[in-house]
């Protein structure tokens, strides 16, 4: 592997809370020095002035298609994309094709992503084929590779189902990360439920098919005394719930997805599949109630929710299948709407999108310390660009930021000592 010496860097590490600047010094994958002056021999040099050098980022909330949906999006396509974004560690959910149920599945996603340009980590199914009917076997999965357990996608169908999951969960230490949704309440609606869908005559997802979801996760994790995460909340009573269950000593955790705090249910109104996802953009009191959650803690974790479509399933507003894509566009967009705004601090920001989801999941990433591995995204976070999505990395285009001027571009990605990404532009 080769040597990189970063110079001139604004060093951020939320992991060590450190913050200032200084160089670094990376051979055989890891970091091994951070401090000033560096004069170490190197094959590489960067020259970071002006430039942030952060943990890799970590995006516990991707769907890569792969396998059996390779036309969306496969394992090499869903990494270029990720390394544009400063990712350097992807959680790959399970609802591929077949389903990652099984041993040889999670050992095909770990065996192709060692060929990748990050890191992936694959999340094993709850249910045999994702259908709630059976459990899979744990701790096979996560011998083979699997760092958490999710029906992703889908909620898990009964309540008894989902404690047995929890409780299986904690005897192998893996989180389980769940869909909530009641889908006897949200029954086929494709946008959220309110003004905009009555206006345009479409059937909606009414906001309590996620809080309820919520709530019976967060009771059930109370009754087994297991811990839970909660995968992209949406709206103000979800927050309220979960922020009320920490405060009881629920061992729970959350996440959103930047969607959710850029971007409200007017963008509907265009009739656009690209802003159509699951849970749907909601109303501006929950956006706004989603900020204060990542203010106040409540939220712990920004992910993408990552789901390629096709540009031809993305043409029919009404038929287009729910999923936006964003590894390319996360740090962009929490720089724009949550750090340039002044809801939080850029140190806060990265340790949602680096450490905490690290800590989590329980992998070795989201940290400069020395001898971590040397997963690094030097970022500018003054730098202006337009979202074009021909120029985007994966194989597809729907962004729910196209055309929008984001702040903050990354430059270069490096990612167990490998500069996997510079933009010369």
């Amino acid at each position: 592997m080769s040597s990189i010496l970063i110079k001139n860097a604004r060093i951020i590490d939320p992991s060590g809370e450190f913050d200032r600047k200084g160089d670094i010094y990376v051979g055989g994958g890891v970091i091994i020095s951070i401090g000033e002056n560096l004069s170490m021999e190197a094959e590489n040099e960067i020259d970071a002035t002006g430039l942030i050098a952060a943990p890799g980022l970590v995006d516990m909330h991707v769907h890569l298609r792969d396998p059996g949906f390779t036309d969306k999006e496969d394992i090499n396509s869903a990494c270029n994309a990720a390394a544009a974004g400063g990712v350097t560690s992807i959680v790959a959910m399970p609802n591929t094709d077949p389903v990652a149920d099984n041993v040889n599945t999670i050992k095909y996603i770990v065996s192709k992503a060692n060929e990748a340009k990050v890191r992936v980590f694959p999340v094993g199914a709850v249910t045999a084929g994702m259908n709630g009917e059976k459990l899979t076997d744990f701790a096979a999965l996560k011998a083979a590779g699997a760092v958490a357990f999710s029906d992703d996608g889908k909620p898990v169908s009964t309540a008894a189902m989902m404690r047995k999951a929890m409780e299986k969960a904690s005897w192998i230490d893996a989180p389980v990360l769940a869909h909530c949704e009641d889908t006897s309440l949200s029954d086929g609606g494709i946008v959220n439920e309110g003004v905009v869908s009555e206006a345009l005559g479409i059937k909606g997802i009414p906001s309590v098919a996620e809080e309820v979801g919520i709530a019976r996760e967060l009771a059930l994790a109370a009754s087994a005394n297991s811990s839970i995460h909660i995968c992209h909340v949406s709206t103000e009573k979800s927050i309220n719930l979960i922020r009320n269950a920490k405060r009881n000593g629920t061992k729970v955790t959350a996440e959103t997805c930047p969607h959710y705090f850029a971007l409200s249910e007017e963008m509907i109104l265009h009739q656009d599949a690209d802003y159509r996802m699951n849970p749907p953009l909601r109303i501006e009191m929950d956006r706004r109630a989603v900020i204060r959650g990542i203010i106040d803690g409540t939220i712990d974790v920004i992910a993408t929710d990552h789901a390629p479509h096709t540009p031809e399933e993305k043409s029919d507003f009404f038929n287009a299948p729910n999923g936006v894509i964003g590894l390319e566009t996360s740090l962009s967009a929490g720089i724009t709407y949550l750090v340039n705004r002044g809801y939080i601090s850029l140190f806060k920001l990265l340790y949602m999108m680096s450490t905490v989801p690290a800590e989590i999941l329980g992998i070795n990433a989201g940290s400069l310390k020395i001898n971590s591995p040397a997963d690094i995204v030097l970022f500018d976070p003054d730098e202006k660009w337009i979202v074009e999505p021909k120029n985007l990395h994966g194989k597809s285009q729907n962004t729910p930021f196209k055309g929008m001027e984001l702040t903050g571009r990354v430059k270069y990605t490096i990612c167990s000592g490998k500069i996997v990404f510079i933009n010369e532009v």
